[in-house]
């Protein structure tokens, strides 16, 4: 039987190509996992979490805006509670003289209607009070027209000519009551509102005057001669 040759062993070059290759080959295996993200180590995650997130991302932290704070501020006082404004949030149960007269129906006068508030300027009232005062001057006279003359023709008049408001002025409580008394000896509706006496005046102050509505030219003859507020 014959024996076969013996092999020579390896050359050195031959242990450097095939160390090359084996290399080469793990090197890119490694780098393909890196990219899919199967090697992630523990400082990659926490670089990440406190690195910047991009726009879109939801760990957005909210500051309070100055303006929030000096506006809270505002409506609080030195205990930490809230202060109201009395000319803008007025809170007051108001009352008004209840008239004694009868109310004229007015039938067949095709004038315009409207409706006169005559406003106090000696109190030194705000454009916040006055304001609400005259709403309720104007609800007052509204409402006792409706329940005292439901079938007066006055009302449908006046609401469907655009509801006509004036509002004049008048010096003392005196004048006021002067003209009260006139409105009412005329037949029309004539109601005084009377504050409650919370904010900015005395308790029970005659404030506002609300009269009609009314034909133009009656009510004329009662607060013609008044200035416009």
């Amino acid at each position: 039987m014959t024996s076969l040759p013996d092999r020579p062993p390896p050359s050195t070059t031959s242990y450097v190509v095939a160390t090359a290759i084996v290399a080469i080959s793990i090197g890119y295996f490694i780098g393909q996992a890196s990219s899919l993200g199967l090697f992630s180590s523990g400082k990659s995650k926490s670089k990440s979490g406190s690195g910047k997130s991009w726009p879109n991302s939801y760990d957005v932290t909210i500051h309070p805006d100055s303006s929030d704070e000096e506006l809270m501020t505002r409506l609080r006082g030195p205990g930490g509670k809230e202060v109201k404004d009395s000319e803008n949030e007025e809170e007051e149960s108001e009352d008004e003289d209840e008239e004694k007269g009868e109310l004229k129906a007015f039938e067949g006068n095709k004038e315009e209607c409207k409706l006169v508030l005559v406003v106090r300027t000696d109190l030194g009232m705000g454009k916040g009070k006055i304001a609400a005062q005259c709403s309720h001057a104007t609800l007052a006279c509204y409402k006792h027209l409706l329940s005292h003359a439901p079938s007066s023709p006055l009302l449908k008049n006046w609401e469907s000519l655009g509801q006509a408001k004036i509002a004049l002025q008048v010096p003392s409580e005196e004048e006021m009551q002067m003209l009260q008394a006139q409105a009412i000896s005329l037949g029309l509706c004539a109601q005084v509102i009377h504050d409650a006496g919370r904010t900015q005046i005395a308790s029970g102050s005659a404030t506002v005057l609300g009269v009609g509505p009314g034909p133009k030219s009656v009510i004329d003859k009662v607060t013609g001669h008044l200035k416009l507020l």
